[in-house]
């Protein structure tokens, strides 16, 4: 083995061990006696851990997941599916593989909570009751909101939209492949609403542009990066970090612009401004919806009232996870009404907070963890490199490894953390092993 390739072996097994400690191992616990119902909504990725890590900790507890998927899905991959990295099967596997034994798996979509009588109703008619709800049922991708932009265009005439899925980033890469063979101007968007993983634009950014330059495409581009927020990135110092990378290599910025419709025959976008409205031409444009809780938590008046009253996050105290006027429900992941967190790596934070206050109350005591809105973006800045950066509820960058990776510069051990080491990780937290 030559010396070069010994190095890169050693690298990329400290990345995966690095990967370890930042899950973090679950420790054993004694588990506690009841007949408890539980009902958990949602079998994504803090759905499906909560799950794992309950069976562990209850004895006797009746627990029972709501959701109609039977596919899983690793989000965390499509952008690497959509810049052509991974195949579109790299983000799925059976929801099936990930359950445990000995809970119900109710596949159907929920209708409606009344948290007065402390019951879900589903789809189909069913109604389940509970003595402890968990609310963890994603969020819901708005493209209605675009005018004339509808799923079946992804893939055609320049258009891309990686969030919806892995058929969606698949038939993104198609379109941003031509763009960066081709070149011409690119338009990468991102909505005014929370949004799932607030990096993936940046990312998508990044690596088109990346992969037009490896193609000796550079000069034929004009790359735009437009949103509606007036920074980068809600956290200052990272928000700075990448003007400073955009503007190095050429990648311009129009902000404070909601793209609002697309007229996909003139390749034209409209944008609302804040002076009116503006249009477009583009080769490409990747599309970013708004982003909402799902109408029943809404119908069912879990949602904050004074904050977020377009998006219907569930109200929550972002300390606990638990719901401020029904302490017997909480919330994870995308759904939880708090200032940060819409990323597996919070999951990662967050179920075990959950945990450790259900369990405390179902056997008469207090919890006492706490969720800091940790909150981690491995931000791909190029094919190879990226940045771990991590923050908290107060914008403070939070490295799980100071003096060993630093957050804000492009390192190729941050790449491996994102290709390589994570999904490991993630697929230990699914276990409830990490």
């Amino acid at each position: 083995m030559k010396r070069r390739e010994f190095l890169s072996l050693a690298a990329l097994g400290g990345a995966a061990a690095a990967a370890v400690p930042l899950a973090g191992a679950t420790p054993a616990q004694a588990q506690v006696a009841t007949s408890a119902r539980i009902v958990i909504v949602g079998a994504g990725a803090a759905g499906t851990a909560l799950a794992n890590r309950l069976t562990g900790r209850l004895d006797g507890a009746r627990i029972t997941i709501i959701d109609p998927r039977t596919t899983h899905l690793y989000q965390p991959g499509l952008t690497l599916v959509a810049a052509g990295l991974k195949p579109a099967d790299y983000v799925t596997s059976a929801e099936s593989h990930w359950l445990p034994e000995g809970i119900e798996w109710i596949a159907e979509s929920v209708a409606a909570v009344d948290a007065e009588a402390r019951t879900v109703s589903t789809g189909k008619g069913q109604t389940i009751p509970y003595d402890w709800l968990v609310l963890a049922p994603g969020l819901v991708l708005d493209y209605d909101a675009i005018d004339g932009f509808s799923t079946d265009m992804i893939g055609k005439d320049g258009i891309g939209a990686l969030y919806g899925g892995p058929d969606h980033a698949a038939r993104t890469w198609a379109a941003a492949r031509k763009f960066t063979e081709e070149g011409g101007t690119g338009l990468f968007t991102r909505p005014a609403t929370e949004m799932k993983c607030a990096g993936a634009p940046l990312k998508h950014t990044f690596l088109i542009d990346d992969i037009a330059r490896r193609a000796g495409n550079a000069g034929k581009m004009n790359m735009v990066y437009t949103a509606p927020q007036a920074t980068l990135f809600g956290v200052p110092i990272v928000s700075e970090k990448v003007r400073m990378l955009f503007e190095d290599r050429g990648v311009d910025t129009m902000m404070s612009r909601t793209l609002t419709a697309i007229d996909a025959g003139s390749k034209r976008a409209t944008f609302a401004t804040q002076t009116g409205t503006e249009e477009i031409d583009y080769d490409y444009i990747h599309v970013i919806p708004p982003q909402s809780a799902p109408d029943f938590i809404r119908e069912s008046g879990l949602s904050w009232a004074d904050k977020w009253t377009d998006q219907g996050w569930v109200e929550v105290d972002q300390a606990n996870l638990r719901h401020l006027r029904h302490p017997e429900i909480f919330a994870l992941g995308d759904v939880a009404g708090v200032p940060k967190g819409k990323t597996a790596a919070s999951v990662k934070w967050q179920v075990p907070v959950v945990e450790d206050h259900l369990v405390a109350a179902i056997d008469g005591r207090e919890g006492t963890e706490r969720y800091d809105g940790y909150t981690s973006c491995p931000l791909i800045t190029r094919i190879g490199r990226a940045m771990l950066v991590e923050f908290d509820y107060h914008n403070n960058l939070v490295p799980s490894f100071p003096g060993i990776i630093a957050p804000l510069e492009e390192l190729w051990i941050s790449w491996l953390m994102k290709e390589v080491a994570l999904k490991a990780t993630y697929n230990a937290m699914l276990r409830g092993e990490a």
